[in-house]
């Protein structure tokens, strides 16, 4: 079994995600200028051009920055749905038509032996959707931007063997920080980001009994710490039975760094 992964970048200023297996190997989302990716791929050991394609999430800046720029420069296939499409053409430059491709949400698609489901979330996005990969069955989920966890994805994403997971914010650090009330507001709901506390108690109906790691993602610069957002989901895991640190453990990502290239 080789499904494997790297958190290239996670916050508020840029996310990417690259998973590999014996035969394919995705990014997802390309939130960083062309050159930073590039960058962050040499310290995986890794080389972009080799890529068999992008996956988008939605047409936020901080997940297609530099999108535009990596697929011509490589010649690299982008899969997004519709909707995704008609609202980050004008963000990303002329893509030429033979490397545009639709990957609609709730469907399933085959990239050699890596199969991936996309899911829907609810943000303020046209349709933003998130994925799960799966590899002789191993499964590796990837969810961020979601305003709040339905019950819909936590059926989804249910007992995966490791999950990239958002925890954007403190709602504390949020309500005295320095956002205008406008921005706080839309943070903290329905179509938002998912604070620390909430995070943590989804991640308590979702982790199940193959599940090794969790990666806090998407952490707030201004609005949360690496070390708050870990203990915060720590604690109300443990509350709810699950010890940390024995078979499951709790992971950073970062903004400027990858994570390890892990095998799942």
């Amino acid at each position: 079994m080789n499904l494997k992964f790297s958190v290239l970048a996670s916050g508020s200023t840029g996310n990417a995600c690259y998973v590999e297996t014996e035969t394919s190997r995705i990014l997802v989302d390309v939130g960083l200028s062309g050159k930073k990716i590039e960058a962050l791929f040499q310290k995986i050991n890794r080389d972009p051009k080799l890529l068999d394609g992008i996956l988008v999430t939605h047409e936020h800046s901080d997940h297609i920055k530099g999108l535009g720029v990596l697929s011509r420069r490589f010649k690299l296939p982008i899969y997004a749905n519709e909707k995704t499409w008609l609202a980050m053409e004008n963000q990303i430059g002329a893509i030429p038509t033979d490397l545009k491709f639709h990957f609609e949400c709730e469907r399933v698609q085959t990239f050699g032996d890596l199969e991936v489901e996309s899911f829907g979330v609810s943000h303020d996005a046209a349709s933003p959707q998130f994925y799960v990969f799966h590899h002789e069955g191993k499964k590796l989920t990837l969810a961020t931007d979601m305003g709040y966890v339905s019950d819909r994805i936590k059926g989804t994403v249910k007992d995966s063997d490791m999950l990239i997971f958002e925890s954007n914010h403190d709602i504390d650090m949020l309500m005295m920080g320095k956002y205008p009330w406008n921005i706080k507001r839309r943070i903290l709901g329905d179509q938002g980001h998912v604070s620390n506390e909430d995070a943590a108690e989804a991640l308590a109906d979702i982790i199940g009994d193959r599940t090794r790691r969790v990666y806090l993602a998407h952490l707030s610069k201004d609005n949360n710490m690496k070390d708050l957002a870990r203990m915060s989901v720590q604690q109300t895991l443990e509350k709810r039975g699950y010890q940390i640190g024995e078979a499951l453990s709790l992971y950073d990502t970062d903004a400027e760094q990858p994570t390890d290239l892990i095998t799942v």
